[in-house]
Formats: C-alpha cells, sequence, structure tokens
C-alpha cells in the first residue's frame, strides 16, 4: 500500500471522539479468512460503500461482499462533524457552470438537494436516532467585506436555482443568537440538517447485513489485480475474487489500489473538538444559542454546531503532518481557534479532541463511476469535507450503475478527476496553499485580555 502520510494517521485504534464515547459498542465483524468469491466487492464501510452495497442487493439481489480495513464507521464517516447539508466540491456556481453549462449545475444542485433527503429517508424510515436539530445552515462572514458579497452571493442562488435564502445584518446576529466577535453578518440557507454520524454509519451497516451483505472488518485491502475477466482483492487473510469491485475509500485512499488513483486525490486532516456541556448561561454570555449547523466562509473553514446534550462541537481544517507530535500542534491549534471565536467559552474545556482525512480531487469535484480503461472496476471518492450526504447519495447511485438499474449522476461526478501536478509534493502544495488562504482569509478575532477580577467561564443556571 502507497499512502501519503505518516503511518499514525492510519492508526487501527479508534479515535478518541465524542461519537465513538457515545456508542461504546463498535462492530467486531471477522475478517476475511481464506478464499471467497462474490459478484461485487466494495473497498470501504464507510457511507459511500454501504449505500453502494445496500442498493446492489436490495435492487438486484446481488451477491456483495463490503472489505473494511477496521470496521464500520472507523474512516471519516464516523469521525465527522455530522453535517448533512450542501457540499461536494470546491468548485463556485460559476466555476461549475463553466464546466457543465447551466443545466449540468442545476443538475448537479439538485442532486445536493435530493442527496440531504437521501439520508433523512434512511434516518426516518428506520427509526435510527441520528438526527440531531432543526433544518438550516447558517454561513457567517468573517469580515465586512465578506458579508458585502453575500448579497451578491444570494441573488446568485436565486438566479441559478431559484432558491430564497434569508440575509442576516451584523446589527442583528445577537439577537439571533449568531453572535460573535468574528462573525460580520450570515447567509441562511434552509436545507440541511445535523447528524450523530455513527449512529447513522452503524445504522447503514446493519441494514446492509440484515439485506445479505457480508462485510468482513480488519480486512485491508493489500492488493488489486486483474484475475480473467473479474478481479482479485488480496488482504492479510485472504483473497476475494468479484465481477466487480468499487473502490469507496476516499482520504484514506492508497495510491495503488488501483494505480489510476495516483495523484488524483490528496488526503487532508479536518479535526474537530468537543467541548464539556454549556449551561445556558454560558451560551448566553457567548451570545451564540443559534441550535443550527453553521460555518464560516473562510477557506480555511471552521465549522461548528451545538449538540443536543449541550456540548459544542468545533472543527477546521489544518495540519500536514501524519506524525503523533503533527496531531498534538492539530490539537492546540483547533483550541486556539476556538477560544478567539468563542472567546466567553475560554473556560470550558475539551472533552474530546481527534481528526481525520476528508479527501480532494485534482479537480475539485467528485468522481463517481468506471475507472477509465479498467472494465468492471468503479470509483466513488473526493467529497472535498462534505460527504454526509453526497457520498451517501454518490453511493446508491453507483450501485445502481454496477447493476445496469439506471443511474442518475450528474456530469460533474462523472469526469474523471485530473491529477494533481508533480503529485509526490501534494502534501508541499497542500502547506503552500494553506499559507496563502491564511493571508486571503485575515487574521482571527483577538482573543480578549482578561482583568485580574475575571476569571474563565464557569457554568452557571
Amino acid at each position: 500500500m502507497r499512502r501519503l502520510y505518516e503511518d499514525p494517521a492510519y492508526d487501527p485504534a479508534w479515535p478518541a471522539s465524542h461519537w465513538r464515547a457515545a456508542h461504546p459498542a463498535p462492530f467486531a465483524l471477522p475478517p476475511l479468512d481464506g478464499s471467497a468469491t462474490a459478484e461485487i466487492a466494495v473497498i470501504g464501510a464507510g457511507f459511500a460503500g454501504l449505500n453502494a452495497a445496500l442498493e446492489a442487493v436490495r435492487g438486484v439481489g446481488a451477491d456483495v461482499v463490503v472489505l473494511d480495513a477496521v470496521q464500520p464507521g472507523w474512516g471519516a464517516s464516523g469521525r465527522n462533524g455530522g453535517f448533512c447539508g450542501y457540499g461536494g466540491t470546491k468548485l463556485s456556481d460559476g466555476a461549475i457552470v463553466s464546466r457543465t453549462g447551466l443545466e449540468g449545475a442545476r443538475d448537479f444542485r439538485a442532486f445536493q438537494r435530493a442527496a440531504i433527503a437521501h439520508v433523512g429517508a434512511l434516518i426516518d424510515d428506520n427509526g435510527w436516532n441520528a438526527r440531531q436539530g432543526p433544518e438550516g445552515e447558517a454561513v457567517l462572514a468573517q469580515s465586512p467585506k465578506v458579508w458585502a458579497g453575500f448579497a451578491a452571493e444570494a441573488r446568485e442562488l436565486h438566479e441559478l436555482y431559484g432558491e430564497a435564502v434569508e440575509l442576516v445584518p451584523p446589527g442583528a446576529l445577537a439577537e439571533r443568537g449568531l453572535a460573535g466577535p468574528g462573525f460580520h453578518g450570515a447567509l441562511i440557507l434552509n436545507e440541511g440538517f445535523p447528524v450523530d454520524p455513527m449512529a447513522y454509519v452503524e445504522g447503514l451497516a446493519r441494514l446492509a447485513i440484515d439485506a445479505g451483505v457480508r462485510i468482513f472488518g480488519q480486512s485491508p485491502v493489500t492488493a488489486l489485480a486483474r484475475d480473467g475477466d473479474g478481479w482479485r482483492l488480496t488482504t492479510p487473510g485472504g483473497s476475494l475474487r468479484a465481477k466487480k469491485v468499487l473502490v469507496a475509500t476516499n482520504g484514506y485512499s492508497s495510491d495503488d489500489l488501483p494505480d489510476w488513483i495516483e495523484g488524483r486525490a490528496l488526503p487532508a486532516f479536518s479535526a474537530v473538538l468537543v467541548t464539556r456541556p454549556l449551561s445556558e448561561g454560558e451560551r448566553s454570555d457567548q451570545g451564540y444559542t443559534d441550535p443550527r449547523m453553521a460555518f464560516d466562509a473562510r477557506r480555511l473553514l471552521h465549522y461548528f454546531r451545538h449538540l443536543p446534550d449541550g456540548r459544542f462541537l468545533f472543527g477546521m481544517r489544518g495540519g500536514v503532518s501524519g506524525t503523533i507530535a503533527g496531531h498534538r500542534q492539530m490539537e492546540a491549534e483547533v483550541r486556539r481557534h476556538f477560544e478567539a471565536l468563542f472567546p466567553a467559552w475560554a473556560g470550558a474545556g475539551t472533552e474530546h479532541t481527534w481528526s481525520g482525512f476528508v479527501c480532494l480531487t485534482g479537480s475539485l469535484a467528485p468522481f463517481v463511476g468506471e475507472v477509465p480503461g479498467a472494465p468492471g472496476l468503479h470509483a466513488a471518492f473526493g467529497w472535498h469535507g462534505s460527504g454526509v450526504a453526497m457520498a451517501s447519495l454518490s453511493g446508491r447511485e453507483i450501485g445502481r450503475l454496477m447493476t445496469g438499474q439506471g443511474a442518475r449522476i450528474p456530469a460533474l461526478l462523472s469526469r474523471p478527476p485530473r491529477r494533481f501536478p508533480l503529485p509526490a509534493l501534494r502534501r508541499t502544495w497542500l502547506r503552500l496553499a494553506y499559507a496563502g488562504y491564511a493571508l486571503k482569509d485575515g487574521p482571527l478575532p483577538r482573543k480578549p485580555a482578561r482583568t485580574p477580577a475575571q476569571s474563565p467561564a464557569q457554568p452557571r443556571s
């Protein structure tokens, strides 16, 4: 296996996340032992892989085997921030129109809305306790200049997609519960909802198993090769022969599984912290009480939301080292940014902090389709940090594609991504990009100095 980061970034131990603590009994599915066969092999038991497997079995009764390096939900699907909303690409709406035409852009937007609805239906129809808040999402301007641009963005959303959004001016943020020293206005989207990602991904795995999908844990695929008219997948304990294969490993992909993927995917760290429960008084002191999902408009964005139990989740991009020391530095940076944006909660200790990979592509858009020049080999990856909804519906649709059921995959997703220039230097490019983005985003708010009479925030009723 050829991976971009140091070994600790792929440690098979479960990350010490809030989600794992809230669901303390992970799957213990056995590894693949010996030789096996299947019609379809899926690599990766996350949102995309499990949705694909479920669709293939339910749709045509296919014989499907899923192989995961650890267990369902170990990767990004079980360690993200739980934002089920728009996203999946780093392209602007204008760039999407330029690449696919107006109808292509509208088709992709409709696909995003359908993806949100798809996740909601899975959760509601199966009675999973995974919804965590109201619908809608707030985008917060980090400067007056960015706020001034929100009006044009609102017009563009209406003209392109017929969507109406709400603009909240700076002076109204406090009364709307969106106050903070780094916020200068907001744009409110109506779609999307927060989820408990572990409850969702483990619910998917149980649903797939009940439908007849065979899932093997502790079974990293170490080799993938043509075998007659099919494919052979090798794991430490066995081998699997399948007519068709789906690679759904996203940021945890290996550059040689298959070789085609090398240089087309760029894993990037996203780090999250969750505080102890905040009291009603503490939330009022900060002035940030809105229960919706939220993120700021920075290129190196921050994303955050209140959890149902009173805790607060805060995450951000950053970090280019997979070492233990690099992880500790990333944890410290997340805490520093959190305290700068929410200074009233500086005394609210961190209960859990963890990180994981999102996945960028050389084309800044996902890929969902058959790998060129490799009949029967498919891939679905590159959610750009917004995979709860996008990976889920993309997984369902590629499951339909692989079983001849008439998939609906927007043009933006069906184009193979180009390689990053000089792929071996991807981490260098990422480091340089982060430095440039930080300059364009501007500084964090200054943390207010405490007077001798002040002390860290304490819970109060």
